[in-house]
């Protein structure tokens, strides 16, 4: 028996779909959740091997909530807005049903599904997706903090910098890790307002405030919160664009 979930914060369609898995003798909907935050408690309660999600959901949406699962279960997304289909696809989801949900649409979702599925177990369930991308770039980050899921908006971070596997959030409130990459980091937050300054570090303009030479072509910027990072002669050249020197 494989089991299901439906995150969605509408009602009527969660119940839609649990009318379209209900023929199916296999599946079993463990939890039906209103919302990110209750979805990701009922996937670490339940472990499913397959979800539901809506992407636009109150407090946590639908890429947020996959960006704090590791691993994770196999998606098939449920939407009413197909501008988030392209993400959904890069993010390795099995299929991208448009609200109604039609019978036939679903069955083949489910068939590709069924047709994954070994490949999916014996990958134990590889990371779906990498950021919470959608209408445009983000203006916040998602991270997981001693149990708790933290909201940090783009405006309180000091600056990010590359710890392994992770990164480094340096905010006004405290350092978090994610586990993440700068190079995703780089790409997902605006460009006008954070500038990859060293291949260990991402910085907001608004923090720098003054810069310095220091070895050879590299210098030294002093931020706003006090800290100080290696500027790289690319991440200077960066600067220079962004900036207008």
């Amino acid at each position: 028996m494989h089991k299901v979930i439906l995150i969605d914060d509408e009602p009527l369609a969660r119940q839609l779909i649990a009318s379209l898995i209900k023929p199916y003798e296999n599946l079993s909907v463990v939890a039906e959740c209103g919302d990110g935050f209750e979805g990701f408690k009922a996937i670490q309660e339940h472990n499913p091997d397959l979800i539901f999600l809506d992407v636009q959901m109150p407090r946590l949406n639908g890429f947020e909530m996959l960006e704090l699962l590791d691993p994770q279960p196999s998606v098939i997304f449920t939407t009413a807005f197909d501008e988030y289909a392209l993400k959904a696809f890069e993010a390795q989801a099995i299929d991208y049903l448009l609200k109604p949900v039609v019978k036939d649409r679903f069955e083949k979702a489910i068939e590709k599904w069924m047709q994954l599925l070994p490949t999916k177990q014996e990958a134990n369930a590889a990371p779906l997706i990498e950021n919470n991308i959608y209408e445009g770039y983000q203006h916040r980050i998602v991270v997981k903090d001693n149990g708790l899921i933290r909201i940090i908006p783009a405006q309180d971070i000091h600056y990010i910098a590359a710890d392994d596997d992770y990164v480094k959030i340096i905010t006004k409130a405290g350092q978090y890790l994610k586990k993440s990459t700068l190079s995703h980091l780089e790409q997902t937050l605006d460009p006008q307002q954070f500038v990859r300054v060293h291949r260990s570090f991402l910085v907001p303009v608004n923090q720098l405030m003054r810069i310095e030479p220091y070895e050879k072509e590299s210098h030294i910027a002093l931020l706003h919160c006090g800290a100080k990072v290696t500027v790289s002669k690319s991440g200077m050249s960066k600067l220079k664009g962004l900036l207008g020197w």
